[in-house]
Order: C-alpha cells, then sequence, then structure tokens
C-alpha cells in the first residue's frame, strides 16, 4: 500500500487488539492499541517520538515525571528518551492510537494481549 487512508477512529474503536501495526512508512509508524480496564502499557523508554491520541476511555499518562488524566480527544507527545506509561482507569476499554517516528515495532505486528506483546519483545534480538 502506498500511504495509508482510513477512517482512523472507525478502525481504532473497532479494535480490540492490545497492539495492531496498521501502517510502516520509513520514518514512521502507525499502531492501534486497546487497554483493558486496570491494564497499563507498561513503563517505557524509547530510542523515539511518539505521538498518542486517545479516542475511547480514560487513564493516567505519565511523561517524564508527571502524570496526567487524559481521555477521549486526548494527544500526547512523547519525545524521544522520556520514560512514559498509560494506565487504563476506567472500567471499559482504552482506545488508541500511536504513531512512532521512526517505526518501533516489525511491520504487520499484532498483539492480541499485554502477555503476548510482552512475551515476543523478549524474543525480539
Amino acid at each position: 500500500m502506498t500511504g495509508y487512508v482510513k477512517n482512523i477512529e472507525e478502525e481504532t474503536l473497532k479494535n480490540s487488539n492490545f497492539r495492531q501495526v496498521l501502517f510502516t512508512a520509513p520514518n514512521s509508524q502507525l499502531v492501534l492499541m486497546c487497554l483493558k480496564a486496570g491494564e497499563d502499557i507498561g513503563l517505557e523508554t524509547h530510542d523515539n517520538d511518539q505521538f498518542f491520541r486517545i479516542e475511547q476511555g480514560r487513564g493516567k499518562m505519565l511523561v517524564g515525571d508527571k502524570e496526567y488524566k487524559v481521555g477521549a480527544d486526548w494527544a500526547v507527545v512523547v519525545p524521544a528518551g522520556t520514560k512514559h506509561n498509560l494506565t487504563n482507569t476506567g472500567d471499559k476499554e482504552l482506545k488508541l492510537y500511536t504513531i512512532y517516528s521512526p517505526p518501533h515495532h516489525p511491520d504487520g505486528t499484532v498483539h492480541a494481549t499485554k502477555q503476548e506483546a510482552m512475551k515476543a519483545e523478549k524474543a525480539e534480538p
């Protein structure tokens, strides 16, 4: 596919996978995520910039040493080298899309659950 053209809100809301890579370009990557109630992404720090857009749900977002309450229609930008985590604090699924720049995951990655994602990340070289 050359480029990516779809209704991102619809795609995000129908996703139930913990992580699903939708599109990978040379300098960026579009990924859907769904966090179950009480679930978090996991504290992480990347060598790339990351943009988050929450479409549904509510949570708390740690960026560096600051914590923010976030919900539907919120956007968060995390610069490379900054620790971060997102936790679903609601009782329904938190659905979002994220853009990594440059790409972070292998193209075509789909992890149905957080446990699957953690297992795959441990196996990566």
